[in-house]
């Protein structure tokens, strides 16, 4: 199992929207760099919904349900369905909490701020958990 992080405009699809659907397919996708990550994702994988435009939060987990496909509607874009699996409470992870560990500084998420999806480093993860996060 791997680990990415999809972002989201909590205004465009919130958490909350993704908890009241159960399921999505997340899609809008088309920044070249994340749509070769939505095409690595494989169904078991974890994915950490991350909140931007302002929050800039982890804010939840879902699983990936199904591989990743091209989008009909767009050449440029990638399809991959995922589960809602929780809602993270507060106080959530954020960015400048993540930055202020130093450890972190080659991954995407602090190095290339705009790309929306991303795989997500193995210690990161472990850092995750001991900060009590069930990922």
């Amino acid at each position: 199992m791997k680990y990415y992080l999809a972002k989201t405009d909590p205004e465009t699809y919130s958490i909350e929207d993704f908890e009241k659907e159960k399921t999505t397919t997340w899609n809008g996708v088309s920044n070249p760099t994340a749509v070769g990550f939505l095409k690595k994702m494989e169904t078991g994988d974890r994915v950490l919904i991350y909140h931007s435009q302002g929050q800039t939060t982890i804010v939840g987990l879902a699983e990936v349900t199904g591989n990743s496909r091209p989008d009909p509607k767009n050449a440029r874009s990638w399809l991959v369905d995922f589960k809602y699996l929780k809602t993270y409470p507060e106080p959530r992870i954020n960015l400048r909490q993540i930055k202020e560990t130093g450890k972190f500084i080659d991954f995407k998420l602090v190095r290339i701020s705009r790309l929306s999806t991303m795989d997500v480093p193995e210690d990161f993860v472990k850092w995750l958990k001991g900060q009590g996060l069930d990922v």
